[in-house]
C-alpha cells in the first residue's frame, strides 16, 4: 500500500495525479465499519453520555480487511473507507443525547422518525461544512491542529505498508464482547464492586467491570479521567452523606421526593432524587460556559469565514482546479441546506405529531438558525479540541433553551411541544457533531493527498446507511431496558429532559440545580473542564471509577513510552486501538444481549452466579486481567516493535 506525500512536499503534480481512491471495496469496507462503530457508540453514548472517534480504528481495520482478504489498496483507499466509517460517531453523539428523553416521557418514537432526524442533521452538517474546508482545513493549517485528524493521517502511513497493529484492535474486541457476555448474558460475577464506608453516612466506593469505560479512560488519559472521577466521588462521598446527615431528622418526604423519607432511603435513592439534580445543574452550566468559551472563536470565525469563501472562490475560478482542492459544488451545498429546512417544515411527522404550521414552521427555522451557527463553531473548535471535547452538550443545550422559551412563551407546553423541542435539539446536535467529524477527515486527507468532495460524498453516503444502524440500536436498547436505569443511564438525554420540563412546566427543584451550577461555575474557576467535573458529579462512581482505571494505566503507559525515548500519545503505541476494540467488542455485545432480552431470550437480569467473595475475586482478577492487556497493547507499536 503506498502512501503519497501530503499537499506541498509531492512534487508539481502531485495534487492532479489521479490515486485509486473512490472505490467499491473502500466505501464497502466503510459502511461496514460505520455499522459496527454506529451501534458501539450509541451503546456507549447511553451508558456513559459520550462517545470516542471511529476514525483511526476504522483506518487501521480497514488496512487489516483489505490484507485478510489479499486486496491491494492505496492510502487513499484506507482513508475514503474511515472517512466513511466514521460518519456514524456524530449520528450516534446527537441521537443519543435527545431520543431517549421521548421513551422517559412514555413517547416512543417511530423508527423512521429517528432515521430521519439523523439523516437531515448529518446533511445539514455536512453541507454547512463545505464552504469552511479551505480557510478552517488549508489556510488554517498551522494555527488549527485538527488532533484527531493528524494523528490518523500518521497512523494511516504507519500502517501504509500492511496491517501492523490491527491485531489489537481485534483482540480487544474480542476481550470485551467476551466479558460483556459473562457478565451480561450468563451472569458469571457481579457486574461491580461496591464498598460501603463507615463514615460518613451512606458514603459508597464503587467500581464496574466495564471494558468499554476502561477503553474510554485510557483513550481520554489521565488528567480527564481523573476530573471526570473527582466529580464522581465528591457526589457519593460528599453530597449524599450530608443529604442523608442533614435529612435524617426530617419527618416528611423532601422535595423534589414525594414518598420516602430521606433516612429511610439508600445511597442510590438518595443520589436519584437529590444529587443527579446537582450534576443536571452543574452540566447545564459546564456546557453553557464552554459555548461562551468559544464565543470569540464564533465571531472571528464567522468574519474569517466570510472573508476566507470570498478569497476561496477568487482563486478557484483561476484556471483548473487541482483534485486536492475540489470540493462538490456550491448548488449542492446551498440545495442541501434548504432542503432540510423546506423537508423540517412540510413533513408533518419529522417533529412528532400534532404539531401546527406555525410550531413546525419556528422548529424549521430553529435547525435552519442554530445548526449554521453551531456548525460553524463546531468545525472550529475541534480544530483546537478535538472531537472528544467539542461541547455538544452545551450546543444541544443552547438550542432547546432557545426554543423552549419560544414555545413556552406562545403556551404550547403540552407533551407534543416538549417532543418537537426535542426533536429540534437532535438535528442541530448531529448536524454540529457531523461537522467536527467531516473536519477531522479532511485534516487527514489533506495531509495524505486525498480528494475533498470524494471525502464529502463518502461521509454523505456512510450517513445514510448508519442513520438506520444507529436508530435500531436506540430503539432496540429502548425496548430492551429503561432509558434512566441503572444499566443504561442515558445521562445526556435525562439531563435535555430535565430543562425541557423545567422551562415548559416549571417542574425542576430550581435549588438543586442552581446550587450545582455554582458548582460547575466553581470548576470552571478552579481552572478544570466544567463539563468533564459536572458529568462525573451527574455519573455513578462505578462508572467513572472503571473510566479513571482506564486512565491511570494510560499514564503507566506514557511514562514506560517516555523512558523509551518515545513521545507519548503520538499515535506509533497500540494502547489506543486495543482501548478502541474494547469499547467496539462491549458495545456489539451490548447491542447482541439487549436483543436477546427484547426477543425474551434471555433474562434481563439475574443474581450472579459466583456471588459473595468468590464473585467479588471473580471481578478483581478479570478487572486486572483487562489491565494487564491494555499495559501489554501500550507498550507495543503500530509497527510490531515493543518498548
Amino acid at each position: 500500500m503506498s502512501a503519497p506525500r501530503a499537499p506541498g512536499d509531492a512534487g508539481p503534480d502531485a495534487s492532479r495525479r489521479e490515486i485509486a481512491e473512490f472505490t467499491l471495496k473502500a466505501v464497502a469496507a466503510g459502511v461496514v465499519l460505520g455499522i459496527v462503530f454506529g451501534a458501539a457508540n450509541a451503546y456507549l453514548g447511553l451508558r456513559v453520555g459520550m462517545t470516542v472517534s471511529a476514525s483511526i480504528p476504522a483506518a487501521v481495520m480497514t488496512v487489516a480487511i483489505f490484507h485478510a482478504l489479499r486486496l491491494r489498496g492505496t492510502i487513499l483507499e484506507a482513508n475514503l473507507s474511515q472517512t466513511v466509517g466514521s460518519a456514524s460517531t456524530s449520528l450516534a453523539t446527537g441521537t443519543i443525547f435527545t431520543i431517549p428523553a421521548l421513551f422517559m416521557w412514555g413517547m416512543v418514537p417511530p423508527y423512521v422518525q429517528v432515521v430521519v432526524l439523523c439523516y437531515l442533521g448529518a446533511v445539514l452538517g455536512l453541507a454547512a461544512m463545505i464552504p469552511l474546508r479551505r480557510l478552517l482545513i488549508v489556510q488554517s493549517h498551522d494555527e488549527l491542529p485538527y488532533p484527531e485528524g493528524t494523528a490518523c493521517a500518521e497512523v494511516l502511513r504507519a500502517t501504509a505498508g500492511g496491517a501492523s497493529g490491527s491485531a489489537w484492535i481485534f483482540r480487544g474486541m474480542a476481550i470485551g464482547a467476551g466479558i460483556k457476555l459473562l457478565l451480561g448474558l450468563l451472569f458469571l460475577v457481579p457486574s461491580a464492586l461496591h464498598l460501603a464506608l463507615p463514615a460518613p453516612p451512606k458514603a459508597v466506593l464503587a467500581f464496574e467491570l466495564a471494558p468499554a469505560l476502561v477503553g474510554v479512560g485510557f483513550i481520554l488519559g489521565y488528567r480527564q479521567s481523573g476530573v471526570l472521577v473527582a466529580g464522581s466521588l465528591v457526589s457519593a462521598v460528599v453530597f449524599t452523606p450530608l443529604i442523608a446527615w442533614l435529612g435524617a431528622a426530617a419527618s416528611a418526604p423532601v422535595f423534589p421526593e414525594t414518598v420516602k423519607l430521606v433516612a429511610d432511603m439508600t445511597a442510590g435513592e438518595i443520589w436519584a432524587r437529590y444529587v443527579r439534580y446537582l450534576g443536571a445543574g452543574a452540566v447545564a452550566a459546564g456546557g453553557i460556559i464552554t459555548v461562551l468559551k468559544g464565543l470569540p472563536t464564533m465571531v472571528g470565525a464567522f468574519v474569517a469565514v466570510a472573508q476566507g469563501m470570498r478569497a476561496g472562490q477568487a482563486g478557484a475560478s483561476k484556471g483548473e482546479m487541482p483534485r486536492t482542492d475540489r470540493d462538490l459544488p456550491g448548488a449542492f451545498v446551498i440545495g442541501a441546506i434548504v432542503t432540510v429546512v423546506v423537508v423540517a417544515t412540510i413533513v408533518p411527522g419529522v417533529f412528532g405529531s400534532g404539531m401546527g404550521q406555525v410550531q413546525r414552521a419556528i422548529c424549521a427555522a430553529g435547525v435552519g438558525i442554530f445548526g449554521i451557527l453551531f456548525v460553524t463553531v463546531a468545525a472550529r473548535i475541534v480544530g483546537i479540541v478535538g472531537v472528544s471535547s467539542q461541547p455538544t452538550s452545551g450546543v444541544a443545550l443552547i438550542t432547546l433553551l432557545g426554543i423552549a422559551s419560544i414555545f413556552a412563551a406562545a403556551g404550547w407546553t403540552d407533551p407534543e411541544a416538549r417532543a418537537a423541542v426535542l426533536t429540534v435539539g437532535t438535528i442541530v446536535a448531529v448536524a454540529a457533531s457531523k461537522a467536527g467529524d467531516i473536519s477531522q477527515d479532511l485534516k487527514t486527507g489533506y495531509l495524505v493527498g486525498a480528494t475533498p468532495a470524494r471525502q464529502q460524498l463518502g461521509q454523505l453516503i456512510g450517513a445514510s446507511v448508519a442513520c438506520w444502524a444507529v436508530a435500531a440500536t436506540v430503539l432496540l436498547l429502548g425496548q430492551a431496558y429503561t432509558f434512566g436505569s441503572p444499566e443504561i443511564p442515558a445521562p445526556q438525554a435525562t439531563l435535555m429532559k430535565t430543562i425541557i420540563e423545567g422551562v415548559l412546566a416549571g417542574a425542576l427543584p430550581w435549588g438543586l440545580v442552581l446550587s450545582g451550577a455554582g458548582l460547575g461555575i466553581a470548576a470552571f474557576l478552579c481552572g478544570i473542564s466544567p463539563l468533564a467535573f459536572a458529568i462525573g458529579v451527574y455519573l455513578p462512581l462505578s462508572s467513572m471509577s472503571a473510566i479513571y482505571f482506564g486512565g491511570c494505566l494510560r499514564l503507566l503507559c506514557d511514562r514506560r513510552a517516555s523512558q523509551a525515548g518515545r513521545k507519548p500519545g503520538d499515535g506509533s503505541d497500540a494502547g489506543v486501538l486495543a482501548a478502541s476494540g474494547l469499547v467496539a467488542g462491549e458495545g456489539l455485545a451490548g447491542v447482541l444481549v439487549a436483543g436477546l432480552v427484547a426477543l425474551q431470550a434471555a433474562p434481563k437480569a439475574m443474581a450472579p452466579r459466583m456471588g459473595g467473595l468468590a464473585g467479588d475475586l471473580g471481578v478483581a482478577a478479570l478487572a486486572l486481567a483487562l489491565g494487564a492487556f491494555l499495559y501489554r497493547a501500550g507498550g507495543s507499536r503500530t509497527d510490531g516493535t515493543s518498548s
